[in-house]
């Protein structure tokens, strides 16, 4: 297993070099000033032109660019962001956790969910119930996730006053321990439940799909002729071995969730990196803007990593192919 895990590892660092080194590409093809693109609206002076084109080597080839750019990153530094008065990190790192707390919720209640539908769905020999939890999930589905937040929000916010239209937390709070954790419960289970929601029925089709063909394969037909329950194939075949398809799916979900839901993060003014990558969009603030993405590739890329791991456990023969 060590073996397999650095081989990956190997496969993933020139990827992550590739993607940074294509971003800032992208960037030094954009045509206009890119000290007046670092800073944004803010006037520059001559003298702090010249100390930002000095620091950030602005007039030096892109190539010496592109090392000196991945030298800041080694020592953990992504530049500074002249709008938000912060380094970048700074920012990443305050506003990551808000976006793998309301990521990891969703996806807690989104895969059971997801699962269970699939399971009932697939093997059920009703098939007027495949047909309606088919139909339904695939109705669901199609709501666009900022949509259905909007939804939830003038149903269960606007009209019944269940939840916060928006935020992560009150602007005074004196709550400790549970009370503390009941707080933010009560911020996040509106984008939680959108998010779950768009996520559980997509995992829901794959399974069930992933169900269905694993029902038809021989080891189910031998094992029924051995007389074993249907239940007893559910659990100990048709689960395990449907399951690959759906960690698949839900890895790179997971992954991209984790670079900011920004229209989730948007409708409810969730303070994670979704919403902060919209306001360096519209501030014009290029480093926080590359900083996010590059999070979100690095995330993608272990969030894959991890999914290739849990595929050589679920089935040892991937392992014997590394």
């Amino acid at each position: 297993m060590a073996r397999f895990i650095m081989m990956r590892l190997m496969h993933a660092i020139p990827l992550l070099v590739a993607i940074i080194a294509l971003i800032l590409l992208m960037l030094q093809l954009i045509p206009g000033d890119p000290v007046q693109a670092m800073v944004g609206d803010y006037p520059v002076s001559p003298a702090f032109r010249e100390a930002i084109t000095k620091q950030y080597h602005l007039d030096d080839p892109f190539l010496t660019r592109l090392l000196s750019y991945f030298s800041n990153l080694v020592q953990g530094d992504f530049g500074y962001s002249y709008q938000f008065q912060r380094p970048v990190l700074d920012l990443i790192l305050t506003h990551a956790p808000r976006t793998i707390l309301l990521t990891l919720t969703g996806f807690a209640f989104a895969i059971p969910v997801g699962i269970l539908i699939g399971l009932i769905s697939g093997t059920t020999p009703n098939r007027r119930t495949d047909h309606l939890v088919t139909t339904a999930s695939l109705l669901v589905y199609a709501i666009p996730s900022f949509w259905l937040g909007q939804i939830l929000v003038l149903g269960l916010s606007v009209k019944l006053g269940w939840f916060p239209t928006q935020g992560m937390q009150p602007m005074i709070s004196r709550a400790q321990g549970f009370d503390w954790f009941l707080e933010r419960v009560h911020y996040i289970a509106l984008p939680a439940l959108a998010f779950a929601v768009h996520e559980g029925t997509r995992f829901a089709r794959i399974m069930r799909a992933s169900v269905m063909d694993t029902l038809s394969q021989g080891y189910i037909m031998t094992a029924r002729a051995k007389g074993l329950s249907r239940n007893g194939i559910i659990r100990k075949h048709v689960l395990r071995n449907s399951s690959l398809p759906l960690v698949t799916i839900a890895g790179y979900a997971f992954g991209t969730a984790l670079g900011g839901a920004v229209l989730l993060e948007t409708v409810f003014a969730w303070p994670g990196l979704g919403l902060l990558f919209v306001q360096a969009v519209r501030m014009r603030d290029n480093m926080t803007v590359v900083a996010v993405v590059i999070f979100a590739a690095i995330a993608i890329i272990l969030i894959n990593l991890i999914v290739d791991v849990l595929y050589a456990l679920l089935d040892p023969r991937i392992r014997s192919r590394a």
